[in-house]
């Protein structure tokens, strides 16, 4: 049986984390021909994914430019991926999460008739502005699939509620896992001597990660106030900071803490150090998505600087909580994870509900059955939430 070509369309550094795993995947299956198609959307940090992962691209775009609009974005990504359908003719394409690159490929593939898998479907914030544009992102690529990737039941249900036909959706798990779980097995050496430094200490870590646009301005100011007052407190606690480009972060954060023997300071991090980085900490705080699936799997308390997530499942399950911007809350959960043995283990053994490593395999096989080449394997089913936790889950999102 000839295999069917599947095409594989990322540009930014964590759709490439998690469709890693999918893409290698894939080239060992003999149904399937894998092709993959990056658009540069990001650059450096998309490379340096690909490099870890031992991806190279069969196609790439390039369109990545210094202040360049949404817009502007997506009509080079449509534009450019006509020419790469003519080419490689694929029998399905598949897109990965809420960025711009995804929302583009699944459209330009639609325009062709070419049917569309979206994996990590079904998030929702039920906020079309928060987070911007990712939210409205989902949901437009939602509605060009024709098989949804679920990493976990609540994303089903929010795609059932939405009239997604139950035959189309197949709970996976979350891919980023199945990547945390390989990098993590590899030797991972930090390039920075501070943080070798930090490693070889032994004292408590915690990671701090902080960039989302909403939290840009007055909220950034908030945020950068408790994490100086935090580090103050407890002076025996290291704080690394991996710290995004933007001026409209480190223009804030960093004036702010200033002077405290504590608090390091890094550009951002590769993949695998950051990996690692995780792997050391007590606690996470943080406003990023990914990094609230990532840090439950490996044990980690994490606490949200946001005022609702899509990923409320970490919440149901005891591993996360949401803290919000204000400096007070931000310092009251910190010091209470840091000073309170109870409530730090409370988190730190919660279920984890985001993946075993697996999700990659049940997604090839989930996408050799939609190609008639193959069978769907079992669904994730590590957390299994009740009915009551899942009205919880939606409750949240809504608040």
């Amino acid at each position: 049986m000839e295999a069917k070509k599947l095409l594989v369309i990322f540009g930014t550094r964590p759709e490439a984390i998690k469709v890693a795993p999918i893409i290698q995947a894939a080239k060992t299956s003999p149904q399937l021909e894998c092709v993959v198609a990056v658009t540069g959307q990001h650059r450096e940090m998309l490379d340096q994914v690909n490099t870890l992962f031992g991806i190279v691209p069969d196609f790439d775009l390039d369109v990545f430019a210094k202040d360049q609009s949404l817009n502007r974005l997506v009509a080079r990504i449509i534009d450019g991926l006509d020419g790469v359908f003519d080419e490689c003719a694929p029998d399905v394409v598949l897109v990965q999460g809420d960025t711009t690159s995804a929302v583009a490929g699944a459209i330009a593939a639609f325009y062709r008739g070419i049917p569309v898998v979206h994996a990590e479907a079904g998030l929702r914030s039920y906020n079309l502005f928060s987070p911007f544009p990712e939210e409205a992102n989902r949901k437009l690529a939602s509605q060009l699939a024709t098989l949804h990737l679920a990493p976990t039941m609540f994303n089903k249900r929010n795609l059932l509620n939405e009239g997604v036909s139950e035959q189309n959706i197949v709970v996976t798990g979350n891919t980023v896992i199945d990547a945390l779980l390989q990098t993590l097995s590899d030797d991972i050496s930090f390039s920075d001597p501070r943080l070798l430094e930090v490693e070889s200490s032994g004292r408590r870590l915690v990671t701090i990660t902080t960039h989302r646009r909403e939290n840009h301005g007055s909220r950034m100011t908030s945020i950068a106030r408790a994490i100086a007052e935090i580090a103050a407190t407890v002076p025996e606690t290291d704080f690394v900071l991996p710290l995004h480009w933007n001026p409209a972060v480190r223009d804030q954060i960093i004036p702010a803490i200033s002077g405290l023997d504590n608090v390091v300071v890094t550009d951002p991090l590769n993949y695998a150090e950051f990996t690692k980085l995780l792997s050391l900490s007590s606690v996470v705080l943080t406003d990023s998505g990914g990094v609230q699936e990532e840090a439950p799997s490996l044990g980690k308390p994490v606490l949200v600087m946001r005022s609702n997530t899509e990923r409320p499942e970490g919440i149901v399950a005891g591993s996360v909580k949401l803290v919000g911007t204000a400096t007070d809350d931000i310092v009251r959960e910190m010091l209470l994870l840091l000073g309170d043995q109870a409530a730090f283990e409370s988190m730190a053994t919660a279920i984890n509900p985001y993946g075993d490593g697996k999700a990659s395999l049940r997604s090839v096989a989930a996408i050799a059955e939609l190609l008639h080449v193959g069978e769907r394997a079992e669904e994730f089913n590590s957390w299994n939430p009740s009915e009551e936790q899942l009205v919880r889950a939606a409750q949240m999102i809504q608040e």
